[in-house]
């Protein structure tokens, strides 16, 4: 995943357009949720935008967030955090984050608990900065991680 959204390939947004999350997760916990990360995963930045302002959910703020963090407009995307406050998968994220982070010492990205998405939309808007630099290898791993996490909570067969 890029750290800005380009825009879904033709092929892969005419397949995804033929589906609802409800017939592409049709037990899925939040299946809105995992719509808004699909699209997002292939870079279709206006659908993610869609599903994640439809879905009223604690993950519809966080898929919000990460789809403006991309855009990027780091404001809007604090703006989305905020609504969504903590969640289930932060403290997994620290860690996913702290192991990335001895892979690049040099990132200058110190994850710290409890997460805080808000250093981590202003560590993104740092290494988008300098596209070759270690801070950017870090933060598109940390990234994946943080998509990884959200995607599975959400497509993860309800209760």
């Amino acid at each position: 995943m890029p750290f800005v959204a380009t825009g879904c390939p033709g092929e892969i947004a005419a397949a995804l357009n033929r589906e609802t999350p409800e017939s592409l997760f049709p037990s899925a916990f939040r299946p809105h949720g995992a719509m808004a990360g699909v699209w997002l995963y292939f870079s279709g930045f206006e659908q993610a935008h869609t599903f994640a302002q439809d879905d009223p959910t604690t993950e519809g703020s966080l898929w919000h967030a990460i789809v403006h963090r991309m855009e990027p407009d780091a404001g809007n995307s604090g703006y989305w955090y905020r609504m969504a406050g903590p969640h289930l998968t932060h403290e997994a994220l620290v860690e996913e984050a702290l192991g990335i982070v001895l892979q690049y010492p040099a990132s200058g990205f110190q994850p710290g608990r409890p997460w805080d998405p808000f250093e981590f939309v202003h560590f993104c808007e740092r290494a988008r900065r300098k596209p070759a630099s270690s801070a950017a290898q870090a933060a598109l791993e940390i990234q994946r991680a943080e998509w990884q996490l959200l995607f599975d909570y959400c497509a993860r067969i309800r209760d």
